[in-house]
């Protein structure tokens, strides 16, 4: 019975090969959270010096997406400097102009 499976099974022993991991000579390094990190930083400073409402959104933007974007590994307090300030600058627009945001186009 078992030379009559071994006949009709369609596995080939001979194209069998063992998964080697591709060889990198490092991880390779995703700039996204930083250029995040940066650009929200830079929004939250202009929220804050120019009280431009959409910049503070934007800033708060950006530190979601460096914070959703970041690896375990790197630095919390950054991360949450960033966001705190990208807060601050919106808290900060709001208690000086507490009228809605008008776009700016």
């Amino acid at each position: 019975m078992s030379s009559h499976n071994s006949a009709n099974d369609p596995r080939r022993p001979n194209k069998i090969h063992r998964y080697t991991p591709p060889s990198s000579t490092g991880p390779l390094e995703d700039p996204t959270p930083e250029y995040m990190n940066l650009l929200g930083m830079i929004f939250s400073m202009f929220g804050l010096m120019m009280k431009v409402k959409w910049c503070a959104w934007a800033a708060v933007y950006c530190s979601f997406i460096s914070f959703a974007n970041s690896r375990a590994s790197e630095d919390a307090k950054q991360l949450l400097s960033s966001f705190m300030l990208s807060i601050s600058a919106v808290v900060m627009t709001y208690l000086q102009n507490p009228q809605p945001m008008t776009p700016p186009w």
